[in-house]
């Protein structure tokens, strides 16, 4: 499981990039928000939905769960742990519920640059979260 959760990984990073930097392309080029737009903020949404099934499986499998739920002062003490244990899985849930949350209100507009921009900020946060709480040392190691 954890292993699918790493390469899925790969899928939802490339998938969320090229969702910011088409919807930031669309809104400066003041461009018509097409179902290829659109389909690539669903792809998206849909990607990650998935990473956080997958990830939540995993997590509480995981020996960072168990580690927390024993001891869950050592587990906070230790960066490494605490990073796997609490801050990777808040951080990501909480950009899981910044694209939801950018999908929804996407939807509610009917202009193209408000669709552009909608999915350029709470995607583009979502990014930022994700790209800040990927725990890289562990990541590289499923190459």
């Amino acid at each position: 499981m954890k292993t699918v959760h790493s390469y899925w990984a790969y899928i939802v990073l490339v998938v969320l990039i090229l969702a910011v930097v088409n919807a930031i392309m669309g809104l400066k080029q003041k461009k018509e928000f097409t179902h290829k737009d659109f389909r690539l903020g669903l792809f998206t949404l849909i990607a990650t939905h998935i990473q956080l099934l997958i990830g939540l499986g995993w997590y509480f499998m995981s020996p960072w769960y168990k580690t927390l739920k024993s001891d869950a002062a050592t587990a906070m003490g230790e960066s490494s742990v605490r990073l796997l244990a609490v801050e990777h899985p808040f951080t990501m849930i909480l950009a899981i519920v910044l694209i939801t949350i950018g999908w929804s209100k996407h939807k509610k507009v009917v202009k193209s640059e408000s669709k552009f921009k909608t999915f350029a900020i709470f995607y583009g946060i979502a990014l930022l979260l994700v790209l800040a709480r990927i725990p890289w040392s562990n990541w590289f190691q499923t190459i």
